[in-house]
């Protein structure tokens, strides 16, 4: 059974850190498929959030908050060479956990790169230093200073994560299926691919239908997974890679000054940013563009160069539905002016029923538009793995699927999700999806426009960011 697998077995020490919902629905895959005595496992966490999942598997919990002034010291008796740090925590800063688990010659994951408390709001940091872009250009820097070093996965939950995995497959089934030669290995081979097929644009398009009979109550914010993680990225300048196909620069676009330039930020947060896009359960639908890693590795990744230019790039963000509970405690947020409501819960035990439809939805090429990706129900996730619902458990899965590869691969240094096995990973993380599948739609975010009102569009080209934008 794929389900009681034991994919590699750990001589080594594992450390949590952070044991919120994605923490608590990691430990039991991990201690199903990775070979250690939970003696080994050690969970080090600010607050007393899954006490009780802890001590259901007998794991030892150190209750501590890490700061920069503490962690190196609070850390020290927990890690060492061979050791694997899951990261799944907020506010404590990516980079400073790498260096320090590098330091002790130990692995490293996480979901997404975390500054230091507020590294996203604080309103004395330029926009352009709060994005992830300019995270992820912090974290690519560790490479030249510590060229040979344990292996470190950056954001490697769902999405950022598992869907970079997908998109491959997406480039592989959609040349499949109009009949292009593929076998691409290098990642200049993928990007040639991605510019071979025409593809335009990727959305990371999910829309969770998971419902609760306990309803949203005012001054409370209800979410399928953490609320802070969301709330943070939420407020974040919505970010996106942007493709060499785009001809309107939005108006409150801006470019950025240093870095790969792969990606554009909006002058508003994301969870104020709304995009068109499709999923082939729920249709067409408004999603929000919340930042998100994959966005900016991704293309960044199929960038086509000539010399030194870019002559292909596909536009890549996320378009993001949760459910609809979430949806009315952002709609609050909002009006709060993105003051956090006093209550945070997480729709878990008390979920009635629903799916988290979550891929990639490949557009502009032969067939107009691919959607690859996982529609995963309540009731499967139940089945298939305690304490999960059905957003946690493609984050969970995808966290086991990233450690897996790193304890199999324990030298390659720094790595993003895009530059590691996919195969692998989603062999590993299959049996956790429900249904996976690919689904061609004829729908352009040009679709039943203008029905009501006329409409700034460019009819030219529907996939024009312009016309994806609400």
């Amino acid at each position: 059974m794929a389900h009681e697998k034991v994919h590699v077995e750990f001589p080594g020490r594992i450390v949590f850190i952070g044991f919120g919902s994605i923490g608590q629905g990691t430990l039991p895959l991990v201690l199903r498929h990775i070979g250690i005595p939970k003696e080994r496992v050690t969970i080090i966490t600010a607050d007393d959030r899954g006490k009780q999942v802890a001590e259901e598997y007998g794991i030892k919990v150190v209750k501590v908050a890490l700061t920069r002034d503490n962690y190196r010291r609070e850390l020290d008796p927990h890690i060492g060479r061979g050791d694997f740090v899951l990261n799944v925590s907020v506010d404590v800063s990516s980079i400073a956990l790498i260096k320090f688990c590098w330091s002790k010659g130990a692995m490293y994951l996480d979901t997404c790169i975390e500054p230091w408390p507020g590294g996203y709001t604080d309103a004395t940091i330029p926009h352009a230093k709060r994005t992830n872009y300019a995270l992820r250009e912090e974290a690519l820097a560790l490479r030249k200073e510590t060229p040979r070093a344990p292996t470190a996965v950056l954001t490697h939950g769902a999405n950022p994560g598992l869907v970079s995995h997908l998109v491959k497959q997406a480039l592989l089934n959609v040349a499949n299926d109009t009949g292009v030669e593929a076998s691409p290995v290098t990642r200049e081979d993928w990007g040639q691919l991605a510019r071979k097929l025409g593809v335009k644009t990727i959305h990371i398009a999910e829309r969770d239908t998971q419902v609760t009979d306990k309803p949203k109550m005012i001054n409370e914010f209800v979410n399928t997974w953490s609320v802070d993680g969301f709330v943070s990225e939420g407020q974040q300048p919505a970010e996106l890679g942007w493709g060499t196909h785009e001809k309107n620069f939005p108006r409150d676009g801006k470019r950025y000054d240093f870095g790969g330039g792969a990606s554009i930020y909006l002058m508003q947060p994301g969870a104020a940013t709304r995009v068109r896009t499709w999923t082939p359960k729920a249709g067409h639908f408004h999603g929000f563009l919340i930042t998100h890693g994959e966005a900016i590795s991704i293309s960044d990744y199929l960038s086509v160069r000539q010399s030194s230019e870019v002559v292909y790039r596909p536009t890549c963000h996320y378009a993001y539905h949760p459910s609809d509970s979430a949806v009315v405690s952002v709609h609050e947020f909002a009006g709060r002016n993105w003051h956090l409501q006093d209550r945070q819960r997480i729709l878990m035990d008390d979920v009635l029923s629903g799916i988290d439809e979550l891929g990639v939805l490949l557009a502009g090429h032969k067939k107009n538009a691919y959607w690859y990706g996982s529609q995963l129900s309540i009731e499967e996730a139940r089945t298939l793995c305690p304490h999960n619902n059905a957003t946690s458990l493609q984050v969970t899965v995808s966290c086991l699927s990233g450690m897996v590869w790193a304890m199999e691969n324990p030298n390659v240094g720094l790595v993003e999700p895009d530059e590691i096995d996919f195969r692998r990973n989603l062999e590993i993380s299959m049996p956790y999806l429900g249904t996976v599948t690919g689904a061609y739609t004829d729908w352009t975010p040009l679709h039943d426009r203008e029905r009501l009102f006329p409409e700034d569009l460019d009819k030219t080209d529907p996939w024009q960011f312009k016309n994806v934008r609400v």
